[in-house]
């Protein structure tokens, strides 16, 4: 469902004399249907990096990311929208959403966008918020006003709204207590269970244990850090 094959990644820095930072060469690696691999490695190794090439928020230099039959390092931008859309979920660890948008439509978005029904959407909304623990008082309002925790957990609810075929996700148990940490394993692994193929970022290594099939060390691919 995803493979990335030979990709590297630079930067230049234009208020450093343009200089050219290479931050990844030659990663490659493959995600099946209903499996779960961790990207490990130490900081700078180019994780999130390359978590937001996946999703097409950062331009590949070389090399193929294939999500389905769709290569994302030369899609145009409508073919990308598309892939969000339907294909590929992403949560951050940030939740970034227009101001005064209430919860409730917040988390039932991706699924209005594809043609769902409006009351379906919402009943799928509320149950995820429920399941999450934001109390029902919260869901008319924006998120913007929550917690830390709270956001984390809308943020969470949205991602995992629609059932895409393929997820990113970038430290989905940060900031959470026990109980919502074990709900939102919980989702992870019922992704698994309906085939997604996912690709995660756990500092949680109790977390990553738990759910992730195999691990990739990014660290052989940074130029700098690689033994």
């Amino acid at each position: 469902m995803i493979s990335i094959e030979n990709v590297s990644k630079s930067f230049v820095l234009h208020n450093q004399g343009a200089a050219n930072i290479s931050v990844m060469q030659a990663a490659s690696l493959q995600v099946a249907p209903g499996e779960c691999v961790a990207l490990t490695g130490a900081s700078g190794a180019g994780k999130s990096t390359l978590m937001r090439m996946i999703y097409g928020n950062y331009l590949t230099e070389t090399g193929r990311i294939m999500i389905g039959d769709v290569d994302v390092a030369r899609a145009a931008p409508r073919e990308i929208i598309q892939l969000r859309r339907r294909t590929l979920g992403y949560v951050s660890q940030f939740l970034r959403v227009v101001p005064r948008v209430s919860t409730l439509d917040v988390v039932a978005e991706p699924l209005l966008v594809t043609g769902t029904p409006q009351d379906k959407a919402l009943r799928t909304a509320q149950d995820l918020l429920a399941r999450l623990n934001i109390p029902e008082r919260l869901w008319s309002l924006s998120p913007t006003t929550f917690s830390g925790g709270e956001q984390q957990r809308v943020n969470i609810a949205r991602g995992f709204s629609y059932p895409y075929p393929a997820l990113l996700l970038d430290e989905p148990t940060a900031s959470l207590d026990p109980t919502n940490r074990a709900t939102v394993l919980e989702m992870i692994k019922e992704a698994k269970a309906r085939d997604a193929a996912i690709i995660g970022i756990f500092h949680d290594h109790a977390a990553r244990d738990a759910i992730c099939d195999r691990q990739v060390d990014m660290t052989q691919y940074t130029p700098g850090l690689a033994a």
